[in-house]
């Protein structure tokens, strides 16, 4: 089914989580812009429309910095983001250029999604610029955003974006394979689960655990952008994006991943 539901969508939302384009020592992975641009260029040639959602801003701004002090103070964390957006971006650009793609940047915060004007603007400026070709970039407007206006995080931006774009599919790309019943981390016999036809119900049956990535709410962050994008019909992937290709290998049926299905 997963490898079903990819090849016939044809408005496509990826997001990239931070872990996935970073590496262990909190840089970037140039590696993985790489193949990511050669992955977007595969949907492309198949006539796909994308939208990107990007994570990754603050790591992007103490790769730049190559320290990272005050943690704590909210301040400091917004000025990493507004470093970090420009050389992510760039990084994204110099890639997808190389396959003669442009690229535009949309910085959000919740409020746009809550203002019926801010929500219209949103939607005539992703249309515009995917009727012009461009790959539209989004990401949470961090360097200015406080708990009021935040949405949080960016898997439940994505069901925001793909649910407004009115998307036939939400790609996930993750550091992890999937959905399992238990933290595979924890358990060798932890199995994935490969179709999930009722997102609603996921968490009464799966053991979310309560240590590592996987129990901190990631993966509830997940199920929830699932419960969102289900409500209005479209189905979503997550798979791990830290695996090579991912794209062709998930059409292929080479690499694994959980379809959530409406």
């Amino acid at each position: 089914m997963l490898q079903e539901v990819l090849s016939n969508s044809r408005k496509v939302v990826v997001k990239i989580g931070s872990n996935t384009l970073s590496r262990e020592d909190g840089t970037l992975n140039r590696d993985f812009f790489r193949d990511l641009a050669s992955q977007i260029n595969t949907l492309r040639s198949r006539g796909c429309q994308v939208v990107i959602v990007s994570s990754g801003a603050r790591i992007a701004g103490v790769s730049t910095l190559g320290k990272w002090k005050r943690k704590e103070d909210l301040h400091y964390k917004q000025a990493l983001c507004s470093i970090g957006q420009v050389e992510l971006m760039d990084s994204y650009r110099k890639e997808l250029k190389e396959y003669g793609f442009v690229i535009g940047q949309i910085l959000l915060t919740k409020d746009d999604f809550t203002d019926s004007n801010r929500t219209l603007n949103i939607r005539n400026t992703l249309f515009t610029l995917l009727d012009e070709g461009v790959i539209p970039i989004i990401n949470e407007n961090d360097s200015v955003s406080v708990d009021e206006i935040k949405i949080g995080d960016n898997d439940n931006l994505a069901a925001l974006t793909a649910n407004l774009w009115n998307a036939d599919l939400l790609l996930l790309m993750s550091d992890i394979d999937g959905v399992y019943d238990k933290d595979p981390g924890q358990y060798k016999d932890a199995c994935l689960l490969e179709v999930v036809d009722d997102a609603g119900t996921l968490t009464q049956k799966i053991e979310v655990g309560n240590k590592g990535d996987f129990g901190t709410g990631g993966i509830l962050t997940k199920i929830e952008a699932a419960c969102k994008v289900n409500d209005y019909g479209i189905p979503m992937i997550l798979a791990n994006g830290k695996r090579e290709n991912l794209i062709g290998g998930l059409l292929e049926g080479r690499h694994p991943g959980t379809v959530f299905v409406p």
